[in-house]
């Protein structure tokens, strides 16, 4: 087995994805953008537009679909969007400096807790 791409080298797909279809974690040998999930919503799909970068799906968080605008590391944007649809919170990222609402309603700095607050706030049980 040959070592995975990092995660930027690695090629987008053209697959269309279902929301089912969106994989737990992480793909070792593709990307899947925004536009490739049949039901994106605009907010996501327009995530990128204004720092001029795509936007991609890393992994599900609890009931949550978590996408990332941006390099891990710089300037970015996190879309965290409900897996039935009826919600989405962001998260701005520049460098270590950070802001975001959570699903909890409040308002966190630290990307770590932000997505804490997505594991911790089910929609559904």
């Amino acid at each position: 087995m040959s070592p995975a791409l990092p995660p930027g080298q690695r090629p987008f797909t053209e697959r269309r994805y279902t929301t089912a279809d969106l994989p737990p974690t992480p793909q070792r040998d593709y990307r899947i953008p925004a536009t490739g999930w049949i039901e994106a919503p605009l907010e996501l799909i327009q995530l990128g537009d204004d720092i001029d970068e795509p936007v991609e799906y890393k992994r599900r968080i609890g009931d949550w679909l978590l996408w990332r605008a941006g390099p891990p590391v710089g300037r970015a944007r996190y879309l965290a969007v409900a897996d039935d649809l009826s919600a989405w919170v962001r998260f701005d990222l520049d460098g270590k400096r950070g802001s975001g609402l959570g699903p909890d309603g409040r308002h966190h700095e630290r990307f770590r807790t932000w997505k804490e607050a997505l594991r911790d706030h089910r929609l559904h049980e």
